[in-house]
């Protein structure tokens, strides 16, 4: 049976990987996570969860958390975030500026791809770093 749950791809398979792609499955990370704190905190009901969860996975919200984790990445995570930002979107939606959008995307990528790596230890560290750094978390 294969594993789904511990993502830990090969360094070639990961390479071979979008920034969309690596978006795609950090989004997903991402939220998980961000559901996981706000249930952790003691939130209970579904509109609760939803509205926080909302909340914080927007690309506004996503672009605040990836400026208060720049300064603590490696050089491969600055590169890999470079990468994500000046990826080319389709479409952006409301409520998000271009920017902010780009940025929120290679959060997502970010996540992805450490996701992907196995490299579970880094995600939460930069987790609790993003927790940390942004009270309304």
């Amino acid at each position: 049976m294969k594993e789904y749950l511990h993502g830990a791809m090969d360094q070639n398979s990961l390479q071979q990987l979008s920034m969309l792609a690596l978006a795609h499955v950090g989004d997903g990370v991402y939220e998980l996570m961000v559901r996981t704190r706000l249930c952790s905190k003691g939130l209970a009901t579904a509109k609760t969860l939803h509205k926080e969860t909302v909340a914080r996975v927007r690309a506004p919200a996503q672009a605040v958390a990836m400026e208060s984790i720049l300064p603590l990445l490696t050089e491969f995570e600055e590169d890999l975030y470079r990468r994500g930002r000046n990826t080319k979107v389709h479409a952006i939606p409301k409520g998000a500026d271009p920017k902010e959008y780009h940025s929120a995307t290679a959060l997502e990528a970010l996540f992805g791809y450490l996701y992907l790596a196995g490299n579970t230890a880094r995600l939460c560290e930069l987790f609790d770093a993003i927790c940390a750094n942004n009270p309304d978390f």
